[in-house]
Protein backbone atom coordinates (compact mmCIF):
# COMPACT_ATOMS: atom_id res chain seq x y z
CA UNK A 1 0.00 0.00 0.00
CA UNK A 2 2.60 2.29 0.79
CA UNK A 3 4.72 1.38 -2.23
CA UNK A 4 1.52 2.33 -4.24
CA UNK A 5 0.99 5.70 -2.89
CA UNK A 6 4.51 6.55 -3.05
CA UNK A 7 4.59 5.62 -7.25
CA UNK A 8 0.88 7.71 -7.33
CA UNK A 9 2.97 10.81 -6.36
CA UNK A 10 5.75 9.82 -8.68
CA UNK A 11 3.15 9.33 -11.13
CA UNK A 12 1.32 12.62 -10.70
CA UNK A 13 4.48 14.65 -10.83
CA UNK A 14 5.81 13.23 -14.14
CA UNK A 15 2.12 13.64 -15.46
CA UNK A 16 2.16 17.33 -14.30
CA UNK A 17 5.69 17.83 -15.40
CA UNK A 18 5.92 16.34 -18.42
CA UNK A 19 2.82 18.38 -19.39
CA UNK A 20 4.73 21.45 -18.72
CA UNK A 21 7.71 20.79 -20.72
CA UNK A 22 5.26 18.91 -23.48
CA UNK A 23 3.87 22.59 -24.01
CA UNK A 24 7.20 24.14 -23.79
CA UNK A 25 8.87 21.88 -26.52
CA UNK A 26 5.80 22.20 -28.67
CA UNK A 27 5.35 26.16 -28.66
CA UNK A 28 8.34 26.57 -28.87
CA UNK A 29 9.00 24.57 -32.40
CA UNK A 30 5.07 26.35 -33.11
CA UNK A 31 7.03 29.49 -32.81
CA UNK A 32 10.69 28.33 -35.02
CA UNK A 33 8.52 27.37 -37.61
CA UNK A 34 6.25 30.85 -38.04
CA UNK A 35 3.05 28.95 -36.78
CA UNK A 36 0.23 31.96 -36.11
CA UNK A 37 0.51 33.14 -32.36
CA UNK A 38 -2.94 32.77 -32.08
CA UNK A 39 -3.17 29.17 -33.74
CA UNK A 40 -0.37 27.94 -30.93
CA UNK A 41 -2.64 29.18 -28.16
CA UNK A 42 -6.03 27.96 -29.47
CA UNK A 43 -4.53 24.13 -29.91
CA UNK A 44 -1.46 23.34 -28.47
CA UNK A 45 -1.34 25.49 -24.99
CA UNK A 46 -5.20 24.55 -24.41
CA UNK A 47 -4.61 20.92 -25.73
CA UNK A 48 -1.25 20.55 -23.90
CA UNK A 49 -2.92 21.81 -19.72
CA UNK A 50 -5.57 18.71 -21.06
CA UNK A 51 -3.09 16.09 -21.45
CA UNK A 52 -2.65 14.49 -18.67
CA UNK A 53 -6.29 13.55 -18.20
CA UNK A 54 -6.07 12.70 -22.11
CA UNK A 55 -3.54 10.03 -21.31
CA UNK A 56 -4.68 8.94 -17.99
CA UNK A 57 -8.49 8.32 -19.35
CA UNK A 58 -6.96 6.82 -22.36
CA UNK A 59 -4.34 4.80 -20.49
CA UNK A 60 -7.26 3.45 -18.59
CA UNK A 61 -9.79 2.72 -21.42
CA UNK A 62 -6.91 0.74 -22.87
CA UNK A 63 -6.51 -1.39 -19.84
CA UNK A 64 -9.86 -2.16 -19.40
CA UNK A 65 -10.98 0.31 -16.54
CA UNK A 66 -13.71 2.67 -18.18
CA UNK A 67 -14.15 3.79 -14.05
CA UNK A 68 -11.04 5.48 -13.95
CA UNK A 69 -11.31 6.86 -17.56
CA UNK A 70 -14.82 8.63 -17.00
CA UNK A 71 -13.90 9.60 -13.46
CA UNK A 72 -11.08 11.16 -13.97
CA UNK A 73 -12.70 13.29 -16.87
CA UNK A 74 -16.27 14.04 -15.05
CA UNK A 75 -13.97 14.67 -11.99
CA UNK A 76 -11.39 16.85 -13.32
CA UNK A 77 -14.69 18.91 -14.69
CA UNK A 78 -15.98 19.15 -10.94
CA UNK A 79 -12.58 19.87 -9.80
CA UNK A 80 -11.64 22.84 -12.25
CA UNK A 81 -15.35 24.27 -11.11
CA UNK A 82 -15.84 24.17 -8.02
CA UNK A 83 -12.18 24.13 -6.78
CA UNK A 84 -9.79 26.06 -8.98
CA UNK A 85 -12.47 28.59 -10.40
CA UNK A 86 -14.04 28.96 -7.28
CA UNK A 87 -10.60 29.94 -5.59
CA UNK A 88 -10.54 32.47 -7.74
CA UNK A 89 -13.68 34.15 -7.88
CA UNK A 90 -13.99 34.30 -3.86
CA UNK A 91 -10.43 35.64 -4.01
CA UNK A 92 -10.89 38.18 -6.78
CA UNK A 93 -14.18 38.62 -8.46
CA UNK A 94 -13.89 40.27 -11.41
CA UNK A 95 -15.92 41.51 -14.60
CA UNK A 96 -15.96 39.42 -17.67
CA UNK A 97 -16.89 39.56 -21.39
CA UNK A 98 -19.51 38.04 -22.23
CA UNK A 99 -18.35 37.47 -25.44
CA UNK A 100 -15.21 35.71 -24.37
CA UNK A 101 -17.11 33.61 -22.44
CA UNK A 102 -19.95 32.53 -25.03
CA UNK A 103 -18.40 30.32 -26.94
CA UNK A 104 -16.94 28.01 -24.55
CA UNK A 105 -19.80 27.98 -22.38
CA UNK A 106 -21.93 27.45 -25.16
CA UNK A 107 -19.92 24.46 -26.57
CA UNK A 108 -19.66 22.77 -22.82
CA UNK A 109 -23.17 22.87 -22.64
CA UNK A 110 -23.55 21.42 -26.51
CA UNK A 111 -21.47 18.42 -25.30
CA UNK A 112 -22.58 17.68 -21.56
CA UNK A 113 -26.09 17.26 -23.88
CA UNK A 114 -24.56 14.59 -25.82
CA UNK A 115 -22.63 13.26 -22.63
CA UNK A 116 -25.93 13.03 -20.70
CA UNK A 117 -28.16 11.37 -23.75
CA UNK A 118 -25.08 8.74 -23.85
CA UNK A 119 -25.53 8.41 -20.09
CA UNK A 120 -29.41 8.57 -19.56
CA UNK A 121 -30.58 6.81 -22.40
CA UNK A 122 -27.92 4.15 -23.92
CA UNK A 123 -26.28 3.77 -20.37
CA UNK A 124 -22.93 4.23 -21.83
CA UNK A 125 -20.35 5.16 -24.33
CA UNK A 126 -20.33 3.41 -27.58
CA UNK A 127 -17.12 4.49 -30.61
CA UNK A 128 -19.42 6.06 -32.59
CA UNK A 129 -20.40 8.90 -29.28
CA UNK A 130 -16.45 9.17 -28.83
CA UNK A 131 -16.50 10.49 -32.95
CA UNK A 132 -18.97 12.55 -32.43
CA UNK A 133 -17.54 14.00 -29.56
CA UNK A 134 -13.95 14.61 -30.94
CA UNK A 135 -16.01 16.06 -34.14
CA UNK A 136 -17.49 18.54 -31.67
CA UNK A 137 -13.38 19.27 -30.49
CA UNK A 138 -12.52 20.12 -33.90
CA UNK A 139 -15.35 22.88 -34.99
CA UNK A 140 -14.63 24.33 -31.33
CA UNK A 141 -10.82 24.77 -32.16
CA UNK A 142 -11.70 25.95 -35.68
CA UNK A 143 -14.61 28.66 -33.99
CA UNK A 144 -11.91 29.61 -31.43
CA UNK A 145 -9.61 30.08 -34.24
CA UNK A 146 -11.90 32.52 -36.19
CA UNK A 147 -13.15 33.98 -32.93
CA UNK A 148 -9.79 35.17 -32.24
CA UNK A 149 -8.73 36.71 -35.49
CA UNK A 150 -11.92 38.70 -34.75
CA UNK A 151 -10.95 39.42 -31.40
CA UNK A 152 -6.60 39.32 -31.69
CA UNK A 153 -6.83 41.71 -28.51
CA UNK A 154 -7.85 38.67 -26.44
CA UNK A 155 -4.43 36.74 -27.83
CA UNK A 156 -2.37 39.49 -26.73
CA UNK A 157 -3.02 39.50 -23.30
CA UNK A 158 -1.85 36.22 -23.13
CA UNK A 159 1.11 36.75 -24.64
CA UNK A 160 3.81 36.89 -22.35
CA UNK A 161 7.89 37.29 -23.01
CA UNK A 162 9.02 34.04 -22.81
CA UNK A 163 12.60 32.37 -23.07
CA UNK A 164 12.84 30.75 -26.33
CA UNK A 165 14.53 27.29 -26.93
CA UNK A 166 16.17 26.02 -29.81
CA UNK A 167 15.66 23.47 -32.33
CA UNK A 168 17.51 20.60 -30.61
CA UNK A 169 16.05 21.25 -26.79
CA UNK A 170 12.59 22.21 -27.96
CA UNK A 171 12.60 18.36 -29.26
CA UNK A 172 14.02 17.03 -26.31
CA UNK A 173 11.28 18.84 -24.05
CA UNK A 174 8.57 17.47 -26.29
CA UNK A 175 9.85 14.39 -26.39
CA UNK A 176 10.39 14.03 -22.54
CA UNK A 177 7.53 15.58 -22.44
CA UNK A 178 5.78 13.14 -24.08
CA UNK A 179 6.98 10.24 -22.56
CA UNK A 180 6.69 11.70 -18.67
CA UNK A 181 2.82 11.70 -19.44
CA UNK A 182 2.91 8.42 -20.66
CA UNK A 183 4.77 6.78 -18.07
CA UNK A 184 3.06 8.61 -15.02
CA UNK A 185 -0.26 7.77 -16.48
CA UNK A 186 0.37 4.36 -16.27
CA UNK A 187 1.73 4.43 -12.65
CA UNK A 188 -1.30 6.71 -11.88
CA UNK A 189 -3.63 4.04 -13.04
CA UNK A 190 -2.02 1.29 -12.24
CA UNK A 191 -1.26 2.38 -8.02
CA UNK A 192 -4.73 4.53 -8.35
CA UNK A 193 -6.43 0.87 -8.67
CA UNK A 194 -4.34 -0.79 -5.91
CA UNK A 195 -4.67 1.63 -3.28
CA UNK A 196 -8.74 1.46 -4.39
CA UNK A 197 -8.70 -2.23 -4.02
CA UNK A 198 -7.16 -1.47 -0.40
CA UNK A 199 -9.27 1.31 0.48
CA UNK A 200 -12.45 -0.98 -0.55
CA UNK A 201 -13.87 1.92 -2.78
CA UNK A 202 -14.97 2.00 -6.90
CA UNK A 203 -11.48 2.82 -9.20
CA UNK A 204 -14.00 5.75 -9.71
CA UNK A 205 -13.79 7.51 -6.14
CA UNK A 206 -10.15 7.21 -6.57
CA UNK A 207 -10.13 8.86 -10.44
CA UNK A 208 -13.10 11.68 -9.31
CA UNK A 209 -11.34 13.02 -6.44
CA UNK A 210 -7.34 12.18 -6.28
CA UNK A 211 -6.48 11.50 -9.57
CA UNK A 212 -8.82 14.72 -11.04
CA UNK A 213 -7.44 16.88 -8.90
CA UNK A 214 -3.54 15.64 -9.46
CA UNK A 215 -4.33 15.89 -13.83
CA UNK A 216 -5.94 19.59 -12.90
CA UNK A 217 -2.81 20.94 -11.22
CA UNK A 218 -1.69 22.24 -14.25
CA UNK A 219 -4.75 24.33 -14.62
CA UNK A 220 -4.94 25.48 -11.10
CA UNK A 221 -1.34 26.62 -11.51
CA UNK A 222 -2.32 28.68 -14.61
CA UNK A 223 -5.06 30.49 -12.60
CA UNK A 224 -2.95 30.84 -9.31
CA UNK A 225 -0.50 32.61 -11.75
CA UNK A 226 -3.30 34.72 -13.45
CA UNK A 227 -4.18 35.72 -10.67
CA UNK A 228 -1.36 37.20 -9.25
CA UNK A 229 -0.89 39.00 -12.58
CA UNK A 230 -4.85 40.38 -11.96
CA UNK A 231 -6.07 38.74 -14.62
CA UNK A 232 -8.49 36.40 -12.79
CA UNK A 233 -11.01 36.68 -15.64
CA UNK A 234 -8.86 35.44 -18.02
CA UNK A 235 -8.41 32.37 -15.80
CA UNK A 236 -12.31 31.55 -16.05
CA UNK A 237 -12.00 31.18 -19.91
CA UNK A 238 -9.45 28.85 -19.58
CA UNK A 239 -11.03 26.64 -16.82
CA UNK A 240 -14.24 26.51 -18.82
CA UNK A 241 -12.07 25.65 -22.11
CA UNK A 242 -10.46 22.86 -20.14
CA UNK A 243 -13.77 21.51 -18.78
CA UNK A 244 -14.90 21.29 -22.31
CA UNK A 245 -12.04 19.56 -23.65
CA UNK A 246 -12.56 17.02 -20.66
CA UNK A 247 -15.80 15.77 -22.05
CA UNK A 248 -14.76 16.32 -26.14
CA UNK A 249 -11.20 15.31 -26.21
CA UNK A 250 -10.55 13.25 -22.87
CA UNK A 251 -13.83 11.34 -23.08
CA UNK A 252 -13.45 11.21 -27.03
CA UNK A 253 -10.47 9.91 -26.98
CA UNK A 254 -11.09 7.03 -24.26
CA UNK A 255 -14.16 5.88 -26.18
CA UNK A 256 -12.75 6.12 -29.24
CA UNK A 257 -10.05 3.39 -28.08
CA UNK A 258 -12.42 1.28 -26.33
CA UNK A 259 -16.17 1.73 -25.28
CA UNK A 260 -17.56 1.59 -21.73
CA UNK A 261 -20.88 2.07 -19.79
CA UNK A 262 -21.90 4.04 -16.88
CA UNK A 263 -19.71 2.75 -13.79
CA UNK A 264 -21.60 1.06 -11.13
CA UNK A 265 -19.27 0.36 -8.57
CA UNK A 266 -20.82 3.23 -6.46
CA UNK A 267 -24.58 3.16 -5.86
CA UNK A 268 -26.60 5.82 -4.31
CA UNK A 269 -30.34 5.21 -3.78
CA UNK A 270 -30.14 1.43 -6.07
CA UNK A 271 -28.79 3.84 -9.00
CA UNK A 272 -25.20 4.72 -10.03
CA UNK A 273 -24.01 7.40 -8.21
CA UNK A 274 -23.08 9.20 -11.45
CA UNK A 275 -26.50 9.45 -12.91
CA UNK A 276 -27.85 10.85 -9.35
CA UNK A 277 -24.71 12.39 -7.73
CA UNK A 278 -21.72 12.86 -10.25
CA UNK A 279 -23.07 14.32 -13.56
CA UNK A 280 -25.51 16.56 -11.83
CA UNK A 281 -23.02 17.91 -9.78
CA UNK A 282 -20.76 18.36 -12.79
CA UNK A 283 -24.03 20.31 -14.96
CA UNK A 284 -25.02 22.20 -11.18
CA UNK A 285 -21.32 23.36 -11.03
CA UNK A 286 -21.23 24.84 -14.64
CA UNK A 287 -24.43 26.58 -14.16
CA UNK A 288 -23.29 28.15 -10.76
CA UNK A 289 -20.40 29.42 -12.43
CA UNK A 290 -21.36 30.88 -15.77
CA UNK A 291 -25.08 31.79 -15.66
CA UNK A 292 -24.80 34.89 -13.24
CA UNK A 293 -21.31 35.60 -15.40
CA UNK A 294 -23.22 35.75 -18.58
CA UNK A 295 -26.19 37.55 -17.36
CA UNK A 296 -24.63 40.38 -14.97
CA UNK A 297 -21.44 40.49 -16.81
CA UNK A 298 -19.36 40.10 -13.54
CA UNK A 299 -18.34 38.03 -11.22
CA UNK A 300 -19.45 37.57 -7.32
CA UNK A 301 -17.73 36.32 -4.54
CA UNK A 302 -21.08 34.12 -3.59
CA UNK A 303 -20.36 31.96 -6.57
CA UNK A 304 -17.32 30.98 -5.50
CA UNK A 305 -17.85 30.36 -1.42
CA UNK A 306 -20.62 28.32 -2.69
CA UNK A 307 -18.48 26.37 -5.32
CA UNK A 308 -15.93 26.06 -2.78
CA UNK A 309 -18.60 24.23 -0.13
CA UNK A 310 -20.25 22.08 -2.85
CA UNK A 311 -16.93 20.72 -3.93
CA UNK A 312 -15.60 19.58 -0.46
CA UNK A 313 -19.21 18.17 0.08
CA UNK A 314 -18.79 16.41 -3.03
CA UNK A 315 -15.26 14.93 -2.13
CA UNK A 316 -16.46 13.89 1.43
CA UNK A 317 -19.45 11.85 -0.31
CA UNK A 318 -17.02 10.15 -2.57
CA UNK A 319 -14.60 9.53 0.54
CA UNK A 320 -17.05 8.44 3.21
CA UNK A 321 -19.96 6.95 1.81
CA UNK A 322 -18.42 4.22 -0.88
CA UNK A 323 -15.87 2.90 1.76
CA UNK A 324 -16.48 -1.01 1.93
Amino acid sequence: MIKAIILFIVGLVLVIKGGDWFVDGATSLARRFHIPELLIGATIVSIGTTLPEVMVSTTSAIKGIGGMAYGNAIGSVICNTALIAAITVTLAPAAVKRATLLLPAAAFFAAAAVFCVMSYCFGGFSRISGVILLLMFVCYIVFSVLQMKKHPETVEEDEEEEKQLNVPMSVVFLVLGAAMIAVGANLLVNNGTIIASALGVPETVIALTFVALGTSLPELVTAITSLAKGHGALSLGNVIGANLFNIVLVLGMSTVVRPFGIPTGAMLAGHSASLVLEIPVMLGVMLILCVPAMIRGKLARWQGILLLVTYFTFVGIQLFAFGA
